[in-house]
């Protein structure tokens, strides 16, 4: 009996296991197919004529220069802040910044939780942040997990910004409340990703940093894409990060560089900023080789993000002239080096799959077999991000193929069969 029971039990217990490894791979199936913010689609098995990858601006190949920067660097123990490459390339982007110091990080998401683990010392803080800011969605909840911060999500207006009358209203109904966490930090992203990567407005950061020493709050900005705001805006980085407390900036984006950021802010903040990255394991020993590349963006970043500007400019004027009733962009909202595709009639990521798909229809009335790689941002919206290993003519390539797609797909809907052009290549 106790055996029958003790198998009766085993096979309940499989049974029950195996359930749940089903729900659990149905409810990952699900998660993958949403449209709320599915993974980048995969380089295609069976390599086209030619490839245009416009899923982001981190998907970059060091430069030649890069490369060679790299195997001529000077380096040293970093961690005893001995290695000359490193210590060039964060008093650079000191200078470049208008900050008294900066420090040389493996990550921007590292940079990021390091600010705010240096701002908010005491556990149940609060920071105040849009609610698609790449801080509050991207970065796993750091603030949360590692630092014990309480973050407050505000609604992101259109352009990146917040509500100034909400957000005051949010610091002043926590401030000095016995209930609420105490609110230290505001977080702003600049470029804003989530908003098509536009600039925010110059009035709007010293209104932000007014608010904020109004109630003795601190401002971080996560500047991942800065430089681009600072072209955009033809203003100097500093005029820019002059109003906020310390700045997050990238190398791994739009500047091209194979990894590292840099997080700079005021002498004693970044000489604790660098307790607390060795406390995260982001201590490195001959980091030049890094820094080497981080510099040659750095150095590069007018010429190479005003062109990557002007392509994607392009390429929404170009959807505009389309006229499709699929796709559509609003120019006023292309400010830098990303655009926003809304898709009507399909979703995003049947768009996505369609430009990355290569027929044998498209080679015949083309000419070309290409590839666009593009990422399904939203339920309604694909993004499009250019950077330094999409040329002009890459450019007008990705605008055809996406004229040749919206076309078929509008045939197809016309004649009312199916959505999909006929495809002959690996998706």
């Amino acid at each position: 009996m106790a055996g029958a029971a003790s198998a009766s039990c085993q096979t309940s217990l499989t049974a029950g296991l195996g359930a749940r490894q089903t729900a659990h791979a149905a409810t990952r199936k699900s998660l993958f197919n949403s449209t709320n913010h599915p993974p980048p689609a995969r380089c295609p098995r069976r390599r086209p004529q030619h490839v245009v990858d416009l899923r982001s601006d981190t998907v970059t190949q060091p430069s030649a220069a890069m490369r060679g920067a790299m195997a001529r660097a000077a380096v040293g123990d970093d961690d005893y802040g001995e290695d000359p490459t490193v210590n060039e390339l964060q008093q650079m982007a000191a200078r470049i910044l208008g900050m008294e110091d900066a420090l040389f990080v493996p990550t921007a998401t590292m940079a990021n939780l390091i600010a705010v683990m240096c701002h908010c010392q005491r556990r149940g803080a609060q920071l105040l942040l849009g609610a698609q800011a790449h801080m509050y969605v991207y970065e796993h909840g750091g603030a949360a997990q590692v630092a014990g911060v309480h973050s407050q999500a505000l609604q992101d207006l259109p352009d990146g910004t917040l509500d100034l009358e909400q957000l005051e209203l949010a610091i002043r109904e926590a401030h000095g409340s016995r209930y609420h966490p105490r609110p230290e930090l505001i977080c702003l992203e600049n470029t804003h990703s989530s908003a098509g990567g536009r600039a925010l407005p110059l009035t709007y950061l010293q209104q932000v940093h007014l608010l904020a020493e109004c109630y003795g709050l601190r401002v971080h900005m996560d500047g991942a894409r800065l430089m681009n705001a600072a072209v955009a805006q033809g203003v100097d980085p500093a005029h820019i990060a002059q109003h906020c407390d310390s700045v997050s900036l990238c190398f791994s984006k739009g500047l091209g560089a194979p990894a590292g950021a840099v997080l700079a802010g005021r002498r004693e903040f970044v000489a604790e900023a660098w307790r607390v990255r060795k406390l995260l394991g982001g201590g490195m020993r001959q980091a030049g080789v890094l820094a080497a590349a981080a510099r040659i963006g750095l150095e590069q970043a007018e010429e190479t993000l005003r062109r990557d500007h002007d392509n994607a400019r392009h390429f929404a004027q170009g959807i505009k002239e389309l006229n499709s009733p699929l796709c559509s962009v609003s120019l006023a909202a292309v400010e830098t080096n990303m655009v926003m595709v809304e898709v009507k009639g399909l979703s995003p990521a049947e768009l996505c799959t369609y430009l990355q798909a290569v027929s044998e229809e498209e080679l015949a009335e083309t000419g070309h077999a290409v590839s666009v790689l593009l990422f399904p941002w939203s339920e309604r919206t694909v993004r499009a991000v250019w950077h330094c290993d999409v040329s002009a003519r890459d450019t007008e390539l990705a605008l055809n193929k996406l004229s040749f797609v919206a076309r078929k797909c509008q045939e197809k809907l016309g004649q009312g069969q199916g959505r999909s052009p006929r495809s002959t290549g690996e998706h």
